[in-house]
C-alpha cells in the first residue's frame, strides 16, 4: 500500500512561496530559502514532532490542522494551540539548539512543508525581515498566550467564548456570514480552556441558541465576534 501520508510534492516550491512567512521577500531569496524544502502529506492523527525530539526542520503547514500538546504533572494531555493554514511550528528548537518541548499532531488531512532547520537559521541570518517577521509571530503568540491565562478564573461562558475568539484570531477565515473556524472536537477545546468537555458542551449550546455561533460539521461560524466578546466578563 502507498505510503500516502509521506510522499514529496514535486510542487513543494510553489506551496510554500504562498507562506505569509515570505510575504514581500524577493525572488531570490525566496527561491535559496525553499530550494530543500519538501512537502509532506499525513493523515489525521499523524504525529509530526515529538517532544524531545531534536529540530533538524522547520514546518509551514501549506493546509489542514495540528494541535500543540504537552501533558502536566498529572499525566493529562493539554493542548497548547491550534495551528492552521499559513502558520509554521518547530521554530525554536533550531534557534537555541535545544530538543523539541512540545508534541505536535494532525486535526485533520495536512499538507506541511518542510525547512531543513540550517536552511531556516541561515535565513534570518541573512534576512532582517525574515527575523523580524518571526519577532512579530512570538509576539502574536505571546500576547494570545496571556490573555488566556488571565481568563482562567472567569467563568465557562467567558472561557470558551475566549477560546472562539483565539482561534478566530489564529485561523479564522472570513465567509459569507462571518467568521469562520474549524469545528474542533469538544474534547479539544475542553483541553484548551481548561474545562470539562461536558461543559464545553453546554456552553457551545448556549452561544449556539443565543445566534452568537452557527455550527455545521466541519465549521463553526462566528457571526459577530464583537458580540461574542461581550459574552465575557
Amino acid at each position: 500500500m502507498e505510503d500516502w501520508y509521506n510522499v514529496r510534492d514535486q510542487n513543494s516550491n510553489v506551496s510554500i512561496r504562498s507562506a505569509p512567512f515570505f510575504e514581500g521577500f524577493s525572488e531570490a531569496v525566496i527561491e535559496k530559502a525553499t530550494a530543500h524544502v519538501v512537502t509532506r502529506s499525513h493523515p489525521a492523527g499523524q504525529v509530526i514532532l515529538l517532544e524531545n525530539d531534536w529540530g533538524s526542520s522547520v514546518y509551514f503547514i501549506l493546509n489542514g490542522w495540528v494541535k500543540i500538546r504537552t501533558y502536566n504533572l498529572d499525566g493529562k494531555e493539554v493542548t497548547l494551540n491550534i495551528l492552521g493554514k499559513g502558520e509554521l511550528f518547530g521554530e525554536m528548537a533550531p534557534l537555541d539548539e535545544v530538543p523539541r518541548s512540545t508534541d505536535v499532531i494532525t486535526l485533520a488531512p495536512t499538507t506541511i512543508g518542510n525547512m531543513p532547520a540550517q536552511d531556516f537559521v541561515q535565513l534570518l541570518n541573512s534576512e532582517p525581515q525574515a527575523g523580524i517577521r518571526l519577532a512579530q509571530l512570538m509576539a502574536r503568540r505571546l500576547r494570545q498566550v496571556n490573555r488566556r491565562l488571565r481568563l482562567r478564573e472567569s467563568d465557562s461562558t467567558s472561557r470558551v467564548a475566549d477560546i472562539l475568539l483565539f482561534l478566530a484570531d489564529g485561523q479564522g477565515k472570513r465567509g459569507p456570514n462571518g467568521t469562520e473556524i474549524p469545528n474542533l472536537p469538544h474534547r479539544e477545546l475542553s483541553s484548551l480552556s481548561g474545562l470539562a468537555r461536558e461543559t464545553v458542551t453546554r456552553v457551545l449550546s448556549k452561544l449556539e441558541k443565543k445566534g452568537l455561533i452557527v455550527r455545521d460539521r466541519d465549521t463553526l461560524c462566528i457571526p459577530d465576534p464583537h458580540a461574542l466578546e461581550r459574552m465575557m466578563i
